[in-house]
């Protein structure tokens, strides 16, 4: 008997199984191949546009994906840097073979955990209650929780071309009835997609004609909790390559053979992360699109062509790769293909990631309708301490929009649902300007702390980070500016204008041309680059900042307006048909979370909160 099961050893289910069992939980993670935990079959990349952010949300929680990544990447870069500090987020071109091996490691190393190969078809339900799962070979194993972290195994099946092979990633044994077993339970299952591109041997490559696209040249960390572990300047290379014309006429030629355009396919992909034949259909008018050539891993000799997953068949791969400059005589090594599987309608989840229809069942990562190992880490953290929660009749953890993108990915699931895999994008976060790369741990790490994934030695460490931040904020602000002949030189050297009058320093660096550095060259600050790095944030963007506190505080208002879960939305005149519908298949527990639904209208809104107002009334009068 477990505490806890934990179907899938993907980056959800890892998450979901360390988590519980760091809280306590007698955790078992089941999973069908013990050499496949943490597997990448996409692109064996970490981190990205707005998921680098929940990288270091799920390492701010007391996750693992941060660390792991810190010990097993060989090139990292800090994206959108020349932009504002909203859209910054790391990528770290992870090693394929050493992730999975440092994750396994770390699993098998935590206690209360204990990983079992075997195959999950069905579960065991008493009184609409989970209380374990059955195996292939009917071995029943009980539990008093379970997460389902299926990935792509559900039904799986490998696209190429006309063909159609059942199976999962990589010819990995598939979940034949688990999804039917969850329809037969009430759950509603969906048909997604998602798919990889060719793999290339590195000595068939013609790099030299190829731009070159470096690490960055400053040390990064998901986790921040470790030093880096890389050496800056040993970083592998990857490399930017475009379509052309020769490529686009072969994908137009040949589009009936695609899998998804010849009618072959019948799950939806995703908007996001289209194929390349979808690129062509889609934006017609570009003459080239941007690819990029990366290594897998040191110890392989294969390199994957990011952006260009496809589905067509093999005959018709080889003359696209060829087609491309500097892959002329490339040798693919193992073909591109799509794979559909099954996936349950998100909106059957609370926003603890406990399904509606069967109590202690909750569920994480594609199962739900995303796509992205990042979003899939969130989840199975997220549904591991909520299903510790639950065992233990304590409140879910449940994250606001603006205290993370986590909590924006969780309520854009719950709330609107999604008919492709759903993809993470600094756009779906209304309080981007909050939730930084930088301040992740200020944001979220004493949360961790509160639900005990934080331990007291990182707690304390955060405590030491705001107290140095303050102090050099208020530093800052009563330190003058002083006008002598050496204050004059450094302005000099920096070829910038000597100010007319003496300010404070903090007044200073809010201006666009003064950074951090120079201050330091003014004032002695003896402190962690990065805590100086979070001051010139909150100085420059002050005011940015504030107002978008500021509106966050009108929608936590909101939040506040709670919404009874037994609220007959049939016995409330005036509301739109579509309205009522939605309301009544979500069952939001708040005016906010209902002013997100698709379909519920500001008229709709009013007479929901107009309903609640007198019924909350009359109930307090009588």
């Amino acid at each position: 008997m477990y505490d806890l099961i934990v179907v899938g050893g993907g980056h959800a289910g890892c998450e979901a199984a360390h988590i519980g069992a760091i809280l306590g939980l007698k955790t078992a993670l089941i999973t069908a191949n013990i050499n496949n935990i943490a597997d990448m079959p996409c692109n064996p990349s970490i981190g990205g546009t707005a998921k680098g952010i929940i990288v270091r949300e799920i390492d701010a929680l007391g996750g693992i994906m941060g660390i792991v990544a810190d010990k097993s990447h060989f090139q990292i870069k800090m994206l959108n840097n020349g932009k504002g500090p909203a859209v910054r987020s790391l990528r770290a071109q992870a090693d394929k073979k050493v992730y999975p091996k440092i994750m396994l490691k770390t699993l098998k190393n935590t206690k209360n955990l204990t990983i079992i190969e075997g195959l999950v078809e069905d579960l065991i339900i008493e009184n609409n209650k989970v209380t374990g799962v059955i195996l292939e070979d009917n071995t029943k194993i009980n539990s008093k929780a379970v997460i389902l972290t299926t990935g792509t195994y559900l039904k799986g099946n490998i696209l190429i071309g006309s063909e159609n092979t059942p199976s999962g990633p990589h010819g990995e044994k598939r979940s034949n009835h688990l999804s039917d077993n969850l329809k037969k339970l009430g759950l509603s299952i969906q048909r997604l997609k998602t798919g990889t591109p060719p793999r290339i041997k590195k000595d068939s490559i013609n790099f030299d004609v190829m731009q070159i696209e470096t690490g960055d040249d400053k040390y990064y960390t998901f986790s921040h909790d470790i030093e880096p572990l890389y050496d800056i300047n040993n970083q592998q290379r990857c490399y930017l390559l475009y379509t052309n014309s020769k490529t686009h006429e072969i994908i137009k030629n040949n589009l009936s053979k695609s899998a998804m355009y010849g009618g072959y396919a019948t799950g939806i992909g995703p908007r996001y992360c289209p194929s390349i034949e979808d690129k062509i259909v889609r934006f017609a008018d570009k003459e080239r699109h941007q690819l990029f050539l990366e290594p897998e891993s040191i110890y392989y000799d294969e390199w994957y062509l990011q952006g260009f997953s496809t589905s067509m068949p093999r005959d018709i791969q080889e003359q696209l790769v060829h087609s491309l400059k500097g892959l002329e005589k490339a040798v693919i090594t193992k073909y591109a293909y799509a794979i559909e599987y099954d996936a349950i309608d998100p909106m059957q989840m609370q926003a603890s990631l406990e399904n509606k229809i069967i109590e202690n069942l909750f569920t994480a990562g594609q199962i739900n309708g995303t796509s992205g190992y990042e979003e899939a880490a969130a989840q199975g953290l997220i549904a591991g301490i909520n299903a510790h929660h639950k065992i233990n009749n304590i409140e879910p953890l449940i994250l606001k929009r603006n205290e993370a993108y986590i909590g924006v990915l969780i309520d854009d699931l719950v709330t609107k649902g999604t008919k492709e895999p759903y993809r993470m994008l600094t756009s779906r976060a209304e309080f981007r300007l909050i939730l930084r790369h930088d301040n992740a741990d200020l944001r979220l790490r004493e949360i961790g702390y509160k639900n005990g994934t934080i331990d007291e030695l990182r707690y304390q460490k955060l405590k030491e980070k705001i107290k140095s931040i303050n102090d050099i904020k208020e530093l800052l602000k009563k330190t003058n500016l002083s006008l002598n002949s050496k204050t004059k030189e450094i302005f000099k050297n920096h070829n910038l204008d000597i100010p007319n009058s003496s300010v404070s320093l903090n007044t200073l660096l809010k201006r666009p041309e003064i950074n951090i550095n120079l201050i330091k060259e003014l004032i002695n600050l003896d402190y962690n680059e990065n805590i100086l790095e979070e001051v010139e944030i909150e100085i420059k963007y002050e005011g940015y900042i504030a107002k978008a506190y500021k509106e966050a505080e009108k929608m936590l208002k909101l939040e506040e307006k709670i919404i009874p879960d037994d609220i007959n939305y049939q016995d409330i005149p005036n509301l739109a048909n579509e309205a009522r519908t939605k309301l009544e298949k979500i069952r939001p527990k708040t005016i906010s979370q209902a002013s997100r639904i698709s379909g519920v209208n500001p008229s709709d809104l009013a007479i929901l909160s107009i309903y609640l107002k007198k019924k909350w009334f009359l109930n307090i009068k009588g």
